[in-house]
């Protein structure tokens, strides 16, 4: 039984060549921390979704392994191909890379790693699903890579118990699972809409806006929404080596994919130590600011990449006794 299907999301635009930055990636202030998150180099992120392009110029050099666990292809495992378009635009704007004729991903040179679970018409069974997520988790790659960031843009209104016993298995590996929050909103705070996996606690449930920061009608409400990031005529990678604009909470969910795969390195590279989930958590929520919603709709805030940044130049730490510099 197919129970399972992509989180709803509208396609807006298609076309065939591009060469910007997309506005998502700059709102988010993903550049300013490439140079010091290594933009993401040596990070693998699983993308669960329809698969991807594997040949698209802009991917085919950061996807390092892959398999699909639909019924497409025969069920040919070693063929992740992308049917629908939606699993390479997920997989752009995570990573994307940047070769100056195309677009770039949050993190340009985080590794992919592509799991194909839903079929050409977005729709899987949830056992495709939770096998997937079980294999992200235990996947080793050629350099003994692992693992460390988990992005779904798909789910469904019924809360299984297999599937979040395995998203607490993939946590409890400090694996992050970054989840769309849904698109099923009525533009009511007071209302909750709720989608799974995108509902479980243990998950980073992204909601979306607009390029005013403005939360968007569709986007779901609740209390366990962690963040709001670009939801709305998100440019990306598309399919036959073109790019399209898409619009939904599938699209906000990968900018903080790509991001958390940035603080991975950023942080632990100040820390000088392996992060727990937690703490990954715990700064990816620094960096978040308040746009006036309440926490139903936003949660901590949209995702701003520069902002710890900004404040520790803009009021510089001084040691006991020195005179501060700004008074």
């Amino acid at each position: 039984m197919k129970n399972v299907r992509l989180i709803p999301f509208k396609r807006e635009e298609v076309f065939t060549t591009s060469s910007e930055v997309p506005v998502g990636i700059e709102m988010v202030e993903a550049p300013a921390i490439w140079e010091s998150a290594e933009r993401g180099a040596g990070q693998v992120v699983a993308v669960i979704d329809t698969g991807c392009q594997m040949d698209h110029p802009d991917l085919k050099e950061r996807i390092i392994d892959g398999r699909n666990f639909t019924s497409d292809y025969d069920g040919d495992e070693t063929n992740f191909s992308d049917n629908n378009g939606h699993g390479t635009h997920v997989a752009g704007t995570v990573a994307a890379s940047e070769t100056g004729n195309g677009v770039i991903g949050a993190a340009p040179e985080a590794d992919l790693l592509i799991l194909k679970v839903l079929s050409e018409d977005g729709s899987g069974q949830m056992e495709w699903i939770i096998e997937s997520i079980r294999y992200a988790v235990d996947w080793r790659g050629p350099n003994d890579e692992r693992v460390r960031v988990i992005t779904m843009s798909l789910g469904g209104p019924q809360d299984i118990e297999e599937l979040h016993e395995v998203i607490q298995y993939a946590v409890d590996q400090d694996v992050s699972v970054v989840c769309a929050a849904g698109n099923e909103g009525d533009g009511r705070d007071d209302t909750d809409e709720f989608a799974y996996p995108g509902a479980y606690n243990e998950v980073i449930a992204v909601g979306a806006v607009n390029v005013e920061r403005e939360i968007t009608e569709f986007t779901n409400t609740n209390d366990e929404i962690d963040l709001v990031a670009p939801g709305v005529n998100v440019l990306s990678t598309y399919l036959d080596g073109g790019y399209a604009r898409l619009t939904g909470t599938s699209m906000s969910t990968p900018h903080v994919s790509g991001a958390v795969a940035l603080l991975i390195n950023l942080t632990e590279g100040e820390f000088n130590r392996h992060l727990s989930e937690a703490e990954i958590y715990a700064q990816l929520i620094r960096r978040t600011t308040p746009i006036g919603y309440s926490k139903q709709a936003e949660g901590n805030g949209f995702l701003t990449l520069g902002l710890v940044e900004r404040i520790t130049g803009r009021f510089p730490t001084t040691r006991r006794g020195e005179e501060a510099v700004n008074r």
